[in-house]
C-alpha cells in the first residue's frame, strides 16, 4: 500500500505543467493580436496625418494664389483711383510692399522743458542704462511726413501720437502753389485749407491754388513736365532753370537722400535698406541691407551719409543702431550702439573722423571712427533731437530739437557754444467761453516757434540754416562762433524765409560756386529755392505727390535730389539761365 500511495503523487505534475504552457501560449497569442491591432491603428493614424498634411498644403497653396490675385486686384484698383483723383495712393494701402503705418516722424513736441540751456557732455558706454525722460512715441515711425510715416502728416505740439508721424488726421490734400506775396510766394495760411475737389481724370499734375492765376504768370516764369511743374517768382528776375534728370523708384517711403562728396553717387534710405545710385545713369549700383535683422515689421533708415573718401556709408535706423557700411564689400565695418530711442539724423565730419548722431533719447553723440571702441561723447538736452550737422571745418556740431531750439557744441572739447531759440508765447487761458488771443505777428529776428526738424551749416561755416514745423526757414549768422571761438557770446543775426504752407522738413545750401541758394523741402510737397541776400523766393518746384522729406544738393553743383513719401527719389538739375 505504501508503494501504491507514492505512485499516485508524481502523476499530477505533468498536467499542471501543460496547463501553464497553454496559458502562456494563449497570453502570447493575445499579445500578438493586440500588437497587430496597435500596428493597424498606427498605420491608420499615419494615413490620416498624411491626409491632413495634404489638406493643409492645398489650403496654403490656395491661400497664396488667392492672396496674389487679391493683391493684383487691389493694385489695379489703386492705380485706377490714382488716375481718377490725381493723387498718389496712400502708402500701405493697396501696395503690399508699402508700409502699413504712417511715415517716419520724430516724437511729438512735449509740453514743458527744463529752462537750463544745456547739460555738460558725458562719456557714455554704448550699452549704458536707459535714461529717464521722454519715451518713444507709440508708432513705429517718425519724420513728419505724409505717408508710411502714408497719408497722415505730423501733428504739431503736444498732440497724442508721438513718434509715428506727427501727421494730420485727414488724408494729405494735393499741395498747391500759393499766391505771390511780399517775398514771392505768400506765407502759410493760418487757417486749415479745405480738401479741394478731385481734378479731372485726365490730369495727373497737381492743381495750383486758386489764388495763383497761372494764366497771368509769364511763360518765361513757369515750366511744366509730365508730372511736375515749377514756378519762378515774377517779382524778381528769373536767373535759374530747373529740370528733372532721374526718377528713382522705391518700394517704400524715401526718408533721406545724400550725395557722395564727389557728386557721382546718391544714397537713399527707405524701409529696411539703403540704396546707392549712379547719378549719371540713374541705375542702382548697391543695395545695403542687414540680413541679420528680424524680418517682421518695418525698419526705416532715417538718415544716410557718405564718408568724405566715399568708401563708407553710415546709416541710422529705428532700431537705434548706426551701421557703417564698407560699400565695396557690402559688409558692416562698425556697428555703433548706445542710443535708447530711434536715430533721426547722422552727419560725417569733413575730416572723416567723426560721426554725429541725434536721437529721440534727447542726446547728441559723437562717434570716433579712429577709435570705434571708445565710448561716444554725449550731449544731453531737454527734448528729442531731430537733426544734427557738423561744421565744414569739423570743429562744431549743431543740433535741432523738438523744444524749438538749436544748440552748438565744440567737438574737440565738448564745450557748449550757444543756444539759438525764440521767445515762448505765454500760456493762454482755456475753456468753452474763452476767446483765444490772436496769434502775435512773427518777429523775423527771433527763433523758431515750433520744433526744429532740419539744420545745415552754410558752406563757409559762418552761418546755419534751419527748418521748422512753424513753416519757416531761418538763416543764422554765426560769425562770432567761427571767428572768435568758443566762449564768446553769440549775437546771431537771423533771416527768416516765409512761403511754405506746411512743415519744413529739410533744408540745405547749394555750393557757393552755384549760388549759393538756400533750399527747403516741405510737407506741402514743394521745394523752394531762396536767395539769402534778398530773402526772396527764386522758384517753387512741385515734383512729388507726397511730402518732400529730404533735399540734398550735390557737392559737385548743378544737381540736387529729393526724397518723398510717394516712394520716389528724384534727381534734378538747376543752372543759371
Amino acid at each position: 500500500m505504501f508503494n501504491a500511495h507514492r505512485g499516485h503523487v508524481p502523476g499530477a505534475a505533468p498536467n499542471r505543467f501543460n496547463e501553464i504552457i497553454d496559458q502562456l501560449r494563449a497570453e502570447f497569442d493575445a499579445q500578438i493580436q493586440r500588437g497587430a491591432e496597435s500596428d493597424h491603428k498606427v498605420n491608420s493614424q499615419m494615413q490620416e496625418m498624411e491626409m491632413i498634411q495634404r489638406a493643409v498644403f492645398n489650403l496654403e497653396s490656395n491661400y497664396s494664389q488667392m492672396k496674389k490675385q487679391y493683391e493684383e486686384q487691389i493694385a489695379n484698383l489703386t492705380r485706377e483711383l490714382e488716375k481718377y483723383t490725381g493723387q498718389a495712393p496712400h502708402p500701405g494701402q493697396g501696395q503690399s510692399a508699402g508700409p502699413s503705418t504712417a511715415q517716419p516722424v520724430p516724437p511729438v513736441l512735449h509740453q514743458g522743458r527744463d529752462p537750463s540751456a544745456h547739460q555738460q557732455p558725458s562719456q557714455q558706454q554704448p550699452g549704458g542704462p536707459s535714461q529717464s525722460g521722454s519715451h518713444p512715441p507709440p508708432g513705429p515711425h517718425n519724420h513728419p511726413i505724409h505717408a508710411p510715416q502714408p497719408i497722415s502728416t505730423p501733428q504739431v505740439g503736444p498732440q497724442p501720437p508721438a513718434q509715428p508721424p506727427q501727421q494730420p488726421p485727414s488724408n494729405y490734400p494735393p499741395a498747391q502753389p500759393s499766391s505771390f506775396g511780399q517775398n514771392g510766394f505768400s506765407g502759410p495760411s493760418t487757417q486749415p485749407q479745405p480738401q479741394p475737389p478731385a481734378p479731372p481724370a485726365q490730369s495727373l499734375t497737381p492743381r495750383p491754388n486758386k489764388d495763383l492765376d497761372i494764366s497771368r504768370i509769364p511763360q518765361t516764369h513757369k515750366k511744366e513736365g509730365a508730372d511736375w511743374f515749377a514756378y519762378f517768382n515774377p517779382r524778381v528776375p528769373r536767373v535759374l532753370d530747373v529740370d528733372l534728370v532721374h526718377t528713382l523708384e522705391h518700394n517704400s517711403v524715401v526718408c533721406c537722400v545724400r550725395f557722395s562728396h564727389d557728386g557721382k553717387y546718391l544714397a537713399t534710405g527707405c524701409n529696411r535698406s539703403a540704396q546707392i545710385f549712379d547719378v549719371q545713369t540713374g541705375h542702382r549700383v548697391t543695395l545695403l541691407q542687414d540680413e541679420t535683422v528680424d524680418r517682421g515689421g518695418d525698419l526705416y533708415i532715417r538718415s544716410v551719409c557718405f564718408s568724405p573718401d566715399g568708401y563708407y556709408l553710415a546709416t541710422g535706423a529705428e532700431d537705434r543702431q548706426i551701421r557703417v557700411w564698407d560699400i565695396k564689400n557690402k559688409r558692416i565695418k562698425h556697428n555703433f550702439r548706445g542710443h535708447e530711442q530711434d536715430i533721426y539724423s547722422l552727419d560725417f565730419s569733413k575730416n572723416g573722423r567723426y560721426i554725429a548722431s541725434g536721437s529721440g533719447d534727447k542726446t547728441v553723440r559723437i562717434w570716433d571712427m579712429e577709435n570705434p571702441d571708445r565710448a561716444p561723447l554725449a550731449f544731453t538736452i531737454e527734448d528729442g533731437v531731430t537733426t544734427v550737422a557738423i561744421s565744414p571745418d569739423s570743429r562744431f556740431v549743431a543740433a535741432g530739437s523738438l523744444d524749438k531750439c538749436i544748440r552748438i557744441w565744440e567737438i574737440a572739447t565738448g564745450k557748449f557754444v550757444e543756444r539759438l531759440e525764440g521767445s515762448d508765447r505765454p500760456p493762454q487761458p482755456e475753456g468753452p467761453d474763452v476767446v483765444p488771443e490772436p496769434e502775435p505777428p512773427h518777429d523775423h529776428n527771433e527763433g523758431h516757434r515750433d520744433s526744429v526738424y532740419s539744420v545745415a551749416f552754410t558752406a563757409n561755416g559762418t552761418g546755419l540754416i534751419s527748418g521748422s514745423l512753424d513753416k519757416t526757414v531761418k538763416m543764422w549768422t554765426l560769425s562770432s562762433a567761427s571767428s572768435q571761438g568758443v566762449g564768446q557770446k553769440l549775437e546771431p543775426r537771423v533771416k527768416t524765409f516765409e512761403g511754405h504752407e506746411d512743415f519744413v522738413l529739410s533744408v540745405a545750401q547749394t555750393p557757393d560756386a552755384y549760388g549759393p541758394w538756400v533750399m527747403s523741402g516741405s510737407k506741402d510737397r514743394r521745394v523752394q529755392f531762396w536767395d539769402p541776400r534778398t530773402n526772396q523766393t527764386q522758384l517753387m518746384l512741385q515734383g512729388h505727390k507726397n511730402s518732400v522729406i529730404s533735399v540734398a544738393p550735390s557737392p559737385a553743383g548743378k544737381l540736387f535730389a529729393t526724397g518723398s513719401g510717394d516712394y520716389k527719389a528724384r534727381i534734378w538739375s538747376y543752372d543759371r539761365v
